[in-house]
């Protein structure tokens, strides 16, 4: 898996991870380089080719009153958003997405007559596992070393009657859609499975745009449930759908991000590089 997109990738995860456990001290961006073992010309122009911004700027995106300032303008967003009743489908960057959920008669027919494709690919943010049928994507998520093999287990023992294949080829075509701005943007499906009470909060996760945040608190009184912050927070975190459904958006209303599925550097990357990218 040592490519070197993913390198790059794991250097950006370990500058963002030592600025934050220096960031009292400035640390210049010499010692930030000198720390992923690069010279401070090559890390500055591999950070900006990767996020779109200098690795100065990107920092910003990741600060408490940065964030504090977006969930403010979010929560305006949100509420505008359930009055005039829009639909629960969003864009990201020219990405259209929808979802249907998977009936319970299915789901207790075990994947019975249900082919699904896997691949593992690279991406922005490091390796991904994808699953998908015919009716659109089944699972997305980011994967840490040597993690294919245990993803495809899970998946194989939660649809034990269904037709596993491996192709790379078909399951390419949607990561470039996801991750690839170039690539031809067409509205991606995403079948959920879950409670009914899941869906919802993953409904309402796909109504927060890219460059924006919301805390637990604003996905409580988006599904009329405010009370219900810890069970919100234990839905964001069953999430299967990595990325497309946007749970790295959701943070802390102190403005800290937070815990995240698929690590705490990770969820920092995306939102810095999301961010890097609304403000062009």
């Amino acid at each position: 898996m040592n490519t070197q997109q993913h390198i790059d990738y794991q250097r950006i995860e370990q500058a963002i991870r030592f600025i934050e456990q220096n960031f009292q001290r400035q640390p210049s961006l010499k010692e930030i380089a000198e720390n992923v073992n690069l010279s401070e010309f090559h890390f500055d122009r591999m950070f900006t080719k990767w996020a779109g911004t200098s690795p100065q700027r990107f920092m910003r995106f990741l600060t408490k009153e940065y964030a504090k300032n977006v969930l403010t303008e979010t929560k305006d967003l949100l509420d505008t958003t359930v009055l005039m009743g829009l639909s629960s489908s969003s864009r990201l960057h020219d990405l259209f997405v929808t979802y249907e959920a998977m009936t319970p008669a299915e789901y207790k027919r075990k994947g019975e007559g249900l082919k699904i494709a896997y691949g593992t690919h690279e991406t922005p943010f490091g390796f991904a596992f994808i699953a998908t049928t015919a009716r659109g994507i089944l699972e997305l998520t980011f994967l840490t070393e040597n993690q294919t093999i245990d993803e495809l287990i899970r998946l194989k023992n939660e649809f034990p009657k269904a037709e596993f294949v491996e192709n790379q080829e078909e399951t390419s075509v949607y990561i470039n859609q996801i991750f690839v701005e170039s690539a031809d943007q067409k509205s991606l499906n995403l079948l959920l499975r879950g409670t009914n009470f899941q869906i919802k909060v993953w409904e309402a996760l796909l109504k927060i745009p890219s460059g924006r945040l919301a805390c637990y608190e604003d996905i409580a009184q988006l599904i009329d449930k405010p009370t219900a912050q810890r069970a919100v927070g234990t839905a964001i975190g069953a999430n299967h759908i990595a990325y497309l459904i946007p749970c790295h958006r959701v943070i802390q209303k102190v403005g800290t991000t937070g815990n995240y599925r698929w690590g705490e550097y990770r969820k920092k990357a995306i939102l810095g590089w999301e961010g890097a990218k609304n403000a062009e």
